[in-house]
């Protein structure tokens, strides 16, 4: 694959931090503040497209499908960050949410530059997860270019796999080989071609939005509340009685059994609580409404 760099928007040079090597610690990072404050306006443009995305996204994990995160270096470690944390922040079983990165789990940790470079690499990692035309599969590349994306974006679209493409540059060519595109053009870089900085914060940015906004859709928000937290650890526990608490009112004790009760469901020790129910009728409520606590409530008046 022909590229120049230089036609990249991640790659050019940025007239506002050409003599940053000559700056104090303080001023350094006062630039560096300047470009990272303008990070979440370049998502705005682009936000009826993340909808669609997030409907999309949606659908597929009502009908038992996948998410996948596809990318390399920065991109692909990204994609993991965002699928790991699904789990506990909301209560989602690890295969719901993967990411997938080039060079294998030790990539994670360790740079393995020259694995984005195999279109087939991607193909392979994701047929070793059994990818089917349930899933969905996003794409993630700050240049637009990568041939590890791209070749995982062609081979789940050989599927029939829904796809979208991120990117950070005009006219992404991954965005060639999914069926939506999105390009947040973050702009030039602090450092020239830097993609782990502005560009990989508006990446997270915008992964952020996809499950946390597919989650709620779910049901797994009650307010603003993390409802379907799963209490793995004394900090969560406690995390689960505090939700509980603000989201019925009640005091300690109440909280305390009724959490008990529920097994340290937040969920279903609200609806406990505020529809006076008990677990099995509150259970029940739940699972006629879907998941979502605000209709289990509104069920039976």
């Amino acid at each position: 694959m022909t590229f120049h760099l230089d036609s990249l928007l991640t790659e050019r040079c940025n007239p506002n931090t050409s003599d940053i090597d000559q700056l104090s610690s303080l001023e350094i990072l006062q630039r560096i503040h300047e470009e990272d404050l303008q990070v979440a306006s370049a998502i705005t443009p682009l936000l009826p497209k993340i909808a669609v995305a997030v409907d999309w996204i949606s659908a597929a994990f009502r009908q038992g499908g996948r998410l996948f995160y596809l990318g390399a270096g920065t991109s692909g470690r990204l994609g993991i960050l965002d699928a790991v944390e699904c789990p506990p922040t909301y209560g989602t079983p690890p295969e719901m949410v993967q990411g997938i990165i080039a060079g294998g789990e030790s990539a994670v940790f360790r740079s393995v530059e020259n694995a984005e470079d195999s279109p087939h690499l991607a193909e392979s990692d994701l047929a070793k997860r059994g990818l089917t035309s349930a899933d969905i599969v996003v794409g993630i590349a700050a240049s637009g270019r990568t041939p590890y994306v791209i070749g995982g974006l062609t081979y789940a679209r050989s599927l029939g796999c829904r796809t979208i493409a991120l990117a950070c540059t005009p006219e992404p060519l991954i965005g060639e080989h999914a069926d939506l595109s999105l390009a947040v053009l973050s702009g030039p870089e602090v450092v020239t071609g830097s993609t782990r900085m502005k560009a990989g914060t508006v990446q997270k940015m915008v992964l952020n939005m996809f499950t946390t906004a597919a989650m709620i859709r779910l049901g797994k928000v009650y307010g603003n509340l993390m409802v379907d937290v799963a209490a793995s650890n004394e900090k969560l526990q406690h995390r689960v009685r505090r939700i509980v608490s603000l989201a019925t009112g009640e005091n300690v004790e109440r909280v305390e059994a009724a959490v008990s009760t529920a097994n340290g469901s937040a969920k279903l020790a609200i609806v406990m609580l505020l529809g006076n129910l008990s677990a099995e009728a509150a259970q029940a409520r739940l699972s006629a409404a879907d998941g979502f606590v605000a209709k289990a409530l509104q069920t039976g008046g």
